[in-house]
C-alpha cells in the first residue's frame, strides 16, 4: 500500500507544517536530558536533489554545496553523510566540511559499503586501491569483500578512517553507521564480523553504531530480541533504533533500547510499506514518508524514556524525500523541546 495523502501531501503542504512550528536552531535543537546529556536531531540528507529544488528547503541563493550545507548547519546540529557508503571519503572534504559548519555541528557517516559485508562499484574505488585488487576482480563492475585480499580490506579501511581525521580532531564526528544488509544474519561468524569492526574504528578513536536489518536478530520473541540487546551491552556497541515498516525480511521491530552509556541513535526511515523491498526503486522513493503528530509523538514517548541511558543520543529522519526529513526532524525538535522543558518542571517541583 502505498502513503496516503497524508504522508505523501507534497513539498509545499510539508514546508507549511516545518513554518507552522516555527523552525529550529543549533541553540534549541542541542537539548540538554535529565542527566546532563545532548539530544541532537537532524536528516540523514542535505544534498539529494529533491530537497535541493527550487522552494523546497534551501531559500532563493543557496545553489552551490558550501551554502547548502552552511544554511543546513544553521537550521540543525546533526546530519548524516550517505554517500560514504557508496565512496570513500576524502580527507579534503572532510576538511571543507569542518569549515563550513558551526563549533558544534556533528556529522554521522555511513561505513563503506565492503565495510559491512556489502558490494562495491570498482569504479568508485580510489586508484591505489583499484590497482591492488586482484586482476579476477579489478574486472568485475562491482565487487564483495570476498572477492578482495585482506591487505587490500585493510586499505579500505585506512583510507575511510584517515579521510576523518578533520571532523574526529574538530570534535565533529558524531558517529560511523555499521549498517548491515538484511543477508546479514545472527551467527557466531558474523557476530565476530562486527566485533572485529567496532574494533578497527576504535582502535582509531573512532565511534560507531550498528543497525542490524534482517528480522531474525529480533525474532517474535521478546527474548530473542533481549538477548540481542545484551550481547550488544556486553560488548558496549551503540544499537540503532529504527522505525520503519514491519512484515518484511528487512523490518526491524521498534524497539527503544540503549546498549552503550556513550551514545544511542535512532534513525527514522518512515513506513513506505509499497517500496520498501522492492527492487529497482530510488533510494529516495523508498523513504518517500511524512510523519503525522501522532507517530512522531509515540516515538517521543519512547525517547524520553530511554534518552537518560546515555550520554549522546542522535535522532536521524532518513525520510529525506523533499522536504520531508527536514520538516518532521522540525516537528521533533519541538515536541521533545516540550518533554525536556517539562520534566525540568517536575524536577523544580520535586526540590525541596
Amino acid at each position: 500500500m502505498s502513503p496516503s495523502s497524508d504522508h505523501d501531501p507534497g513539498p509545499a503542504a510539508a514546508r507549511a507544517r516545518a513554518d507552522a512550528t516555527g523552525g529550529a536552531h543549533p541553540a534549541s535543537t542541542v537539548l540538554e536530558t535529565r542527566n546532563g546529556g545532548r539530544m541532537l536531531i537532524g536528516t540523514a540528507s542535505w544534498t539529494d536533489p529533491t530537497i535541493t529544488a527550487p522552494g523546497v528547503f534551501y531559500p532563493e541563493g543557496a545553489h552551490s554545496p558550501e551554502e547548502r550545507l552552511r544554511y543546513y548547519a544553521s537550521r540543525f546540529p546533526l546530519v548524516e553523510v550517505d554517500s560514504a557508503y557508496y565512496g570513500l571519503p576524502s580527507e579534503r572534504v572532510a576538511a571543507l566540511w569542518v569549515e563550513r559548519t558551526p563549533p558544534r555541528f556533528t556529522f554521522n557517516l555511513k561505513a563503506f559499503s565492503l565495510m559491512t559485508g556489502q558490494p562495491a562499484q570498482v569504479r568508485s574505488l580510489p586508484k591505489a586501491i583499484r590497482e591492488a585488487l586482484p586482476e579476477a576482480a579489478a574486472g568485475k563492475a562491482r565487487v564483495y569483500p570476498r572477492d578482495v585480499p585482506d591487505e587490500v580490506m585493510d586499505q579500505v579501511w585506512s583510507t575511510y578512517v584517515d579521510a576523518l581525521e578533520p571532523l574526529r580532531s574538530s570534535g565533529k564526528l558524531g558517529a560511523v553507521l555499521l549498517q548491515y544488509p538484511r543477508w546479514f544474519v545472527p551467527s557466531k561468524e558474523n557476530a565476530a564480523d562486527l566485533v572485529r569492526a567496532t574494533e578497527r574504528l576504535a582502535a582509531h578513536d573512532v565511534p560507531c553504531a550498528v543497525e542490524l536489518r534482517n528480522r531474525l536478530w529480533f525474532g517474535d520473541e521478546k527474548r530473542k530480541t533481549e538477548r540481542t540487546l545484551a550481547w550488544l551491552r556486553e560488548h558496549d556497541i551503540p544499537f540503532v533504533m529504527v522505525d520503519g515498516p514491519q512484515g518484511f525480511e528487512s523490518s526491524v521491530p521498534p524497539v527503544a533500547a540503549v546498549t552503550s552509556k556513550a551514545l544511542a541513535v535512532l534513525r527514522m526511515h518512515g513506513r513506505n510499506r509499497e517500496t520498501w523491498e522492492a527492487r529497482g526503486v530510488p533510494t529516495v522513493e523508498r523513504y518517500r514518508y511524512l510523519y503525522d503528530a501522532k507517530e512522531l509523538a509515540e516515538w517521543g514517548e519512547r525517547v524520553a524514556e530511554v534518552a537518560e541511558s546515555a550520554k549522546e543520543m542522535h535522532i536521524l529522519f532518513n525520510n529525506c524525500y523533499a522536504n520531508y526529513g527536514t520538516t518532521n526532524a522540525i516537528e521533533f525538535t519541538e515536541l521533545m523541546r516540550k518533554v525536556v522543558k517539562q520534566e525540568a518542571g517536575s524536577r523544580n517541583q520535586a526540590s525541596p
